[in-house]
C-alpha cells in the first residue's frame, strides 16, 4: 500500500443503471467480491466513458487500485483509479453457475431481514439472499420521467470533461421497477423494493425499441414469470448512502432451477 492506495482483485457482480452525479461523472454503482471473499463497492465508475480496454463485464475479475473514501463511511466502499483497471478472467455459467456460486454463496444470508439486522450491528451494507417468495414485479412511472434541468446540466458538463464520450446521451428510464417479495423469516412483513440493475434498464430500452407498445409482455416474461418460475432467483442488495436503513435490489443472480442435489447445495 502506498499513500493509502492498495491493489485489490475483484470479481464484478453488480452494475446499476447509471445516473448523473454531482461529484465526478455519470456513474454506475458497481460492486463485487474480492479475492479475499469480502464485499466491495467501487465508486464512482463512469462505465460508458471508459476506454475499451478498461471495460469489464459482470463476473469478470479485475485488478484495481483503490482507497477508502472520505465521504462514505460504509466499510465496503472504495474509490478507485480508473486508469488502474486491469481486466482478468471471466467466470462463465458452466454447470449451472457452479463457480460463481462457489465464490458468492459463502456471503449469502437467509433473508433481507437478516442482512438489515446484521447491518444494524456493524455488518455489511451489501448482501445476497434468496427470497422465500417473489410475489410480483411492480412497474410504475418515474417521477419525474425525464432528467431535471440540473441533471441535464451535469450530463452536458461531463461531456466537456472527457476526451472519450459515449455515442449517445444517457437516457433516463421513465419507469421504476420494484419486486414485491417475502423473506424466509417468520416475522417478515414483506418487502417492496426498487431494482436498479443495469441489465433490467437495458432490457426495457431494447424491447421498447423492438416491440413498441408491446414491450411489457416480453419484459414481464423475463423479469417476472421466469424469475418466479424458471430461475433460482437471488437478489443482490445494497443500502443507500444517505439513508442507510433503506435498501435497493442492485442486481439479480439467477441460475436455473435444477436437480435436487444442486438445490440442496444451494440451500446449505
Amino acid at each position: 500500500m502506498t499513500n493509502g492506495w492498495t491493489t485489490k482483485r475483484v470479481l464484478i457482480t453488480v452494475r446499476t443503471y447509471p445516473v448523473p452525479a454531482h461529484r465526478g461523472i455519470e456513474v454506475s454503482c458497481t460492486s463485487g467480491v474480492t479475492s479475499d471473499g469480502e464485499w466491495i463497492r467501487l465508486f464512482p465508475i463512469p462505465y460508458r466513458f471508459l476506454a475499451p480496454d478498461r471495460r469489464f463485464t459482470k463476473y469478470q475479475w479485475i485488478d484495481v487500485s483503490v482507497t477508502r473514501p472520505r465521504s462514505d463511511p460504509r466499510p465496503e466502499s472504495y474509490t478507485l483509479r480508473i486508469d488502474s483497471i486491469q481486466r482478468r478472467e471471466t467466470i462463465g455459467t458452466a454447470d449451472n453457475w457452479r463457480v460463481r456460486k462457489d465464490i458468492i454463496f459463502p456471503l449469502r444470508r437467509n433473508s433481507l431481514c437478516q442482512i438489515a439486522a446484521e447491518r444494524q450491528s456493524g455488518g455489511p451494507t451489501l448482501g445476497i439472499f434468496r427470497p422465500a417468495q417473489v410475489k410480483r414485479l411492480v412497474i410504475t412511472p418515474a417521477k419525474p420521467p425525464n432528467w431535471t434541468p440540473q441533471e441535464e446540466a451535469l450530463l452536458r458538463q461531463q461531456l466537456l470533461e472527457f476526451e472519450r464520450t459515449p455515442r449517445t446521451p444517457l437516457e433516463k428510464i421513465p419507469l421504476e421497477f420494484r419486486y414485491e417479495f417475502r423473506c424466509a423469516e417468520p416475522t417478515c412483513r414483506g418487502h417492496r423494493i426498487m431494482c436498479t440493475d443495469w441489465e433490467m434498464g437495458e432490457s426495457y430500452r431494447r424491447w421498447r425499441d423492438d416491440y413498441g407498445d408491446r414491450w411489457e409482455a416480453a419484459f414481464r416474461q423475463r423479469y417476472e414469470r421466469e424469475m418466479i418460475d424458471k430461475y433460482d432467483t437471488h437478489f443482490y442488495v445494497g443500502n443507500i448512502h444517505q439513508h442507510q436503513d433503506s435498501w435497493l435490489i442492485v442486481g439479480l443472480f439467477y441460475p436455473q432451477k435444477s436437480a435436487i442435489g444442486d438445490l440442496f447445495d444451494a440451500a446449505g
